[in-house]
């Protein structure tokens, strides 16, 4: 007689959601031209803050071979450098340069988290797979390619996101992207359905990255490089799938071992709609400020103030901030602060810049600025509060706000109005205002990086969607790497 409390050995069918991603990866077509019209702002978007970050050494140090000598001739390409890599290294090169100032495009849910982050793996193994298939005389993969893996990649991650907390767990939302980014790039390698919910099932398998580097006392670069990190180790799991190694049909959901038991709280990993497009359509940019996006209504209206009080900052009394609890629980922090990656993670600071300056910029957090001591003499002026209308807007599937309001107080007992801004220019609400201003943000990035010969080469390829969608994958990347 076995003994009852023996498990049994058979190997299960695989948890739904595996076959869900794996499906939706291969099989599903995405028909929805308002998300290829939002995933081609996406791209040039995500791409100039790849550009952007690459003025920093903090960045820059981190890029290049895993070891010195270690490139990869006709491997894949890294945009704005000379880098050519194998995909495992390009994905992390390419994931870390577009995180790193905190400026690319946001999702907002029970998790948040940067959809974008997943163009490191995606645009590394469409670089690496089209050079190859040309090489062997096949087709190459289109930028219209390129665009539905991106769609592809946002669905998978924001759906998860929506009802799945992983940070009260005290998980950080790149484990969204490796399992986003291993899905996608699985299925640009050529992998099976099979080959597919194994490579997922082993992304799964690897938990996630606490979330400690992004609170205090221990907010560090590591944020900055986490989805480079993820997304990098989606490719090296697709890869390994590809050989044909095994996965784990309930890594979710196996009692005791399972994901679900050992991470989660034993809740359940729940897909609360069916992939489709939704949202690529409904993603947030962060265009106007590279700050936590929790706080950009925030940094809006502290701009609105600047003029108000700029000749009045010894005089006040106290500024009110009323925010979302996710905005209490996330960037709330008193203190010193550390490094620029505390700083664009503190609400008070984010606030205080703009009524000083009139700007906040991704050097705005450099210890240069850092070191005036206004901004701390306005941080220990700050009272932040949840508002709750602010918090159920931000939940809210028809709303999506991400509220802010701030009010100054004066020592004479005079008050500023109270400026208060339900969603900021990157919101599906704003999008007609928004784009002329990202298309902006993407042209200046360019300037500022590349010669003016290829600068125009670059605006010219992007200036006409049809025309860029049909350009192969190697003519795109041969563009956009530093001449």
């Amino acid at each position: 007689m076995p003994n009852a409390m023996s498990r049994s050995a058979v190997r299960p069918n695989p948890d739904p959601l595996l076959i869900d991603i794996a499906e939706y990866a291969l099989s599903y077509d995405v028909a929805s031209e308002i998300a290829y019209d939002t995933a081609y702002y996406c791209l040039m978007d995500t791409l100039a803050c790849a550009f952007q970050a690459l003025k920093y050494p903090a960045c820059t140090k981190l890029l290049g071979p895993i070891v010195p000598g270690a490139t990869m001739p006709g491997g894949a390409r890294v945009p704005g450098t000379s880098f050519e890599l194998d995909p495992v290294t390009a994905a992390f090169n390419i994931g870390t340069m577009i995180r790193w100032l905190d400026f690319n495009d946001t999702w907002l849910a029970a998790e948040w988290g940067h959809p974008s982050d997943n163009l490191g793996g995606i645009l590394a193994v469409a670089d690496y797979v089209a050079r190859r298939d040309a090489a062997h005389g096949k087709q190459s993969m289109t930028v219209r390619d390129l665009l539905t893996a991106m769609i592809k990649a946002h669905e998978i991650q924001g759906v998860l996101a929506l009802e799945n907390s992983f940070n009260r767990v005290g998980l950080d939302h790149v484990l969204l992207v490796r399992i986003a980014s291993t899905a996608v790039t699985a299925a640009m390698l050529g992998a099976t359905k099979d080959q597919l919910i194994n490579a997922v099932s082993n992304a799964w398998i690897d938990g996630g990255a606490l979330r400690t580097y992004r609170h205090a006392p221990n907010t560090g670069s590591r944020k900055s490089w986490a989805a480079g990190d993820a997304t990098s180790r989606a490719v090296r799991l697709a890869l390994i799938a590809l050989t044909g190694e095994m996965g784990y049909p309930s890594a979710l959901s196996a009692k005791t071992w399972g994901f679900q038991d050992v991470l989660f709280r034993g809740q359940p990993v729940v897909r609360p709609q069916p992939f489709a497009s939704y949202v690529m359509e409904n993603v947030l940019f962060k265009i106007s400020y590279p700050a936590e996006f929790h706080a950009q209504t925030a940094v809006e209206a502290a701009m609105t103030l600047h003029p108000q009080v700029v000749g009045r900052l010894d005089r006040i009394e106290r500024i009110e901030i009323e925010t979302q609890e996710p905005g209490v629980r996330i960037i709330d922090k008193t203190g010193p602060l550390a490094n620029p990656a505390d700083r664009d993670h503190c609400i008070q600071y984010m606030v205080a810049v703009p009524l000083i300056f009139g700007r906040l910029r991704a050097d705005d957090y450099e210890d240069t600025v850092a070191r005036d001591p206004r901004i701390d003499a306005l941080r220990a002026k700050m009272r932040v509060r949840e508002n709750p209308t602010f918090t159920q807007e931000y939940y809210d599937p028809d709303k999506r706000y991400i509220g802010n309001a701030v009010q100054i107080f004066f020592e004479d007992g005079t008050a500023t109005d109270r400026v208060a801004i339900d969603y900021p220019l990157g919101h599906r609400r704003r999008r007609a205002e928004a784009i002329p201003v990202l298309v902006q943000k993407f042209e200046d990035a360019v300037s500022a990086h590349f010669s003016p010969k290829q600068t125009e080469a670059i605006k010219t390829t992007f200036a006409d969607r049809s025309k860029l969608e049909c350009l192969s994958i190697p003519e795109l990347m041969a563009c956009l790497v530093k001449n």
